[in-house]
């Protein structure tokens, strides 16, 4: 072993950019303890965002930069995983069991923005955090159906909150749980948005890493009213290569920089058409447009997904891509992407609001 100090072996590694994701490990974790002896160097590192899928590829380039060093240790490495929560809206506060609340957004509907929000939540599991999603369509609820709870209904045990549904592995809320599949809602804005709040705030989601909220299409007065009220941590935006959906995907992204709520990123959905007969790919919607978009506003394309008949099937289904097909390429992408969002969000400002004591002043 050369005369490396702790130090400096604590600031090489911290100074890795992780495979695919562009942040260093200083930036999105710690290097807690580095113990150098004869024949094995052993490392505690602790991760703000969930990355069991690159946990063994990052274990390799530790290894060969401590080699690159002039080390031929062993290196072992032990993962610790550390979600906090994040900083939300001025004057909101966190929502109680949640540590991060993420929006998965569209300026329009019908660009797959429910399918992603699905297989976003389950990746981020597979990655290894404890994930809730909320369906705050409340006119057109599709959650319950793409994961499996169609006519199952939340209980209560004080007659006061609900129990969040499960599926695979994730806690799940939506108004869907509660009204007929065939009733309408003919409710106003006011209305709507008191039913997800309700929804929101009276559901016991239990110590989730991250809460994603599959949001309603558009940017009116709905949408901007739950970006005002509802603690968001960070927003993403789905397009496709549109131009009309671009355009309003732009718009979605100004809301929810008006409210100063930080964009996660943008997800290019139906990028390209892959035929289920011969594989030809072929981009039907054209090309570039979500490229263009990061660029004009300057936030990370976090990937591109294709317009695949498969990914319709498995989530009409109940077991959306990311359970029904987890080691195959899409799967990976959709795990890819999640690394990327919550990897992002953990280099933003931290919440320490739980950590101050609550003052009360009592007449004496």
């Amino acid at each position: 072993m050369t005369s490396l100090t702790h130090s400096d072996l604590k600031a090489t590694l911290g100074a890795i950019i992780i495979p695919g994701l562009g942040h260093s490990l200083a930036s999105v974790g710690k290097i807690v303890s580095v113990d150098v002896a004869a024949d094995k160097v052993r490392l505690v590192i602790e991760l703000g965002f969930p990355a069991n899928g690159i946990k063994a590829e990052l274990e390799s380039l530790l290894a060969a930069v401590i080699a690159e060093s002039g080390s031929d240790a062993g290196v072992d490495v032990e993962w610790q995983q550390v979600i906090v929560a994040h900083g939300v809206q001025r004057n909101l506060q966190p929502i109680a069991g949640v540590r991060n609340l993420i929006a998965i957004s569209s300026g329009k509907g019908g660009v797959g923005k429910s399918t992603t929000a699905a297989n976003l939540a389950l990746a981020l599991v597979a990655e290894g955090a404890r994930v809730g999603i909320l369906d705050a369509d409340i006119y057109g609820p599709s959650q319950p159906t793409m994961l499996g709870l169609d006519g199952l209904h939340p209980t209560s045990k004080d007659g006061k909150s609900m129990e969040p549904l499960e599926a695979h592995g994730i806690q799940v809320m939506s108004i869907g749980f509660l009204i007929d599949v065939d009733q309408p809602m003919v409710w106003r804005g006011p209305m709507v948005t008191q039913a997800l709040n309700q929804l929101m705030m009276q559901t016991n989601w239990t110590d989730l890493d991250y809460l994603i909220v599959d949001m309603p299409p558009g940017t009116g007065d709905i949408q901007l009213t739950l970006s005002q009220q509802v603690p968001v941590s960070g927003a993403v935006i789905i397009t496709t290569p549109q131009d009309i959906a671009l355009l309003d995907a732009r718009k979605g992204l100004q809301m929810f920089r008006k409210v100063s709520v930080p964009i996660l990123g943008i997800v290019e959905n139906m990028s390209t058409h892959i035929c289920s007969q011969c594989g030809h790919e072929e981009a039907l919607f054209g090309t570039g447009g979500g490229k263009q978009l990061s660029a004009d506003y300057d936030v990370e394309l976090l990937g591109q997904l294709p317009l695949d008949i498969n990914i319709r099937q498995q989530t009409d289904s109940g077991k959306p891509t990311v359970i029904a097909d987890p080691e195959g390429p899409v799967a990976t992408n959709y795990r890819q992407i999640a690394r990327k969002m919550s990897a992002l969000l953990a280099t933003k400002a931290k919440d320490y609001s739980h950590r101050f004591p609550k003052i009360v002043v009592e007449e004496s």
